[in-house]
């Protein structure tokens, strides 16, 4: 069903082209965009837990990568890897959907940028979060 609405969107509809010196629009409600925010939604609840632990965060890239998994079991490391590795390719895929809705490739530095801001300002007090250094915080 999604690789058909996928399809659909690429061939049947026009994205609304920003033109250069427009704000990025991250609510741009393009079918691919959509997609993927109902995806990153329904794995939100599940990442919840390993961010509240501080085991996951908030990388500098907007990615979310393992902080500190010496405290998990065996199996409680390979749920949050698999998170990860489901998650981070969801971030990517929203961002470059987003730079499409505006008119393309051109954009994705910019819906980037924009995307990144949204998620720290989302980002809950008392999870951690990666500095351009490589250093992890807590977010006050």
């Amino acid at each position: 069903m999604q690789l058909f609405l996928l399809l659909l969107a690429l061939f049947s509809f026009q994205a609304a082209a920003a033109t250069p010196g427009e704000a990025i629009n991250l609510d741009i409600g393009t079918p691919p965009v959509v997609i993927v925010k109902h995806s990153l939604a329904q794995r939100a609840s599940r990442l919840v837990r390993f961010y509240d632990a501080g085991i996951i965060g908030l990388a500098y890239d907007g990615m979310v990568k393992m902080r500190d998994g010496s405290r998990l079991t065996l199996t409680q490391r390979q749920i949050a890897e698999k998170l990860i590795d489901n998650e981070n390719p969801d971030r990517n895929s929203l961002i470059y959907a987003i730079a499409e809705g505006h008119g393309g490739q051109a954009y994705e530095p910019a819906a980037r940028a924009a995307q990144i801001k949204r998620w720290k300002e989302q980002f809950h007090s008392g999870w951690w979060i990666e500095d351009a250094q490589g250093r992890w915080s807590i977010k006050p």
